[in-house]
């Protein structure tokens, strides 16, 4: 890697990192050294790239930083394609169209040399063999509410039919193959709820905001299902413990 490419590297490196970052750590990620990654640190603090930090305790990079635009390397181009052709293909009808327009966007920026990168990519995110349910309320609205943290009504259908009536405070939209799922506090319940969006009746939005913000409530359900994921993995570890085949079932590579 050259060392223009390197510098790079360690700036995005920091950019995308939410914690100090060791000089070991940098060294694993770039395939270099560390005695390689303190001189291009020092040399990017003499370029007056806002980095603070010190050797053994790690690095990170301070706000308002910027580089040019669309400095993008062909892993970084097809990363974008792939992600851009999921959506395009599987995304709501807004979102479908901002992938297909940033495609055109990276196409008629990048280096002529890049181009057939975007234009031939060697990657697919594959046919769409089934269309996705159709969603029954506006999604980029429902974006739009997230992002302000403003609650919505539900009116819901779930998969016995039963309907209900619930205001939450939305957070997250989950895209799957053919369905959508909306990720919300549930009053009513006072828990974490899922509903999918193609069993919404009817929605209003409310101009009532939430408690804290959406990220705050991203991470509580998270940690939640971080913890509930723990907890299947130890039963299923217990039963396969106290399972006849002692542990595991029949091991694999050599036997007797």
């Amino acid at each position: 890697m050259r060392r223009a490419d390197r510098l790079f590297q360690i700036v995005q490196l920091l950019r995308r990192s939410s914690r100090p970052l060791t000089a070991e750590a940098i060294a694993v990620e770039l395939e270099t050294s560390k005695r390689s990654v303190y001189r291009d640190i020092a040399a990017l603090m003499g370029q007056r790239v806002p980095i603070r930090g010190e050797a053994g305790i790690g690095y990170v990079l301070e706000g308002g930083f910027d580089m040019p635009p669309l400095m993008l390397t062909s892993d970084e181009i097809e990363a974008a394609v792939l992600g851009a052709q999921w959506v395009a293909g599987r995304g709501d009808p807004a979102l479908a169209r901002a992938a297909r327009d940033l495609v055109a966007k990276i196409a008629a920026t990048v280096p002529e040399r890049l181009r057939p990168v975007v234009l031939e990519p060697a990657v697919s995110s594959g046919p769409v063999w089934k269309p996705a349910e159709a969603d029954r309320l506006d999604m980029a609205q429902v974006r739009a509410w997230i992002h302000a943290g403003r609650k919505l009504t539900l009116d819901y259908s779930d998969e016995q039919g039963r309907n209900s009536r619930r205001i939450i405070w939305p957070f997250l939209i989950g895209y799957r193959e053919t369905t959508r799922l909306l990720v919300g506090w549930c009053e009513s319940r006072a828990d974490f709820r899922t509903f999918r969006t193609d069993r919404v009746v009817a929605a209003t939005f409310l101009d009532d905001r939430y408690p804290g913000r959406p990220a705050q409530l991203r991470a509580r359900w998270q940690a939640k299902m971080d913890e509930e994921h723990r907890r299947y993995q130890a039963a299923e570890g217990a039963n396969e413990k106290s399972s006849p085949m002692g542990g595991g079932g029949p091991r694999s590579g050599g036997g007797g």
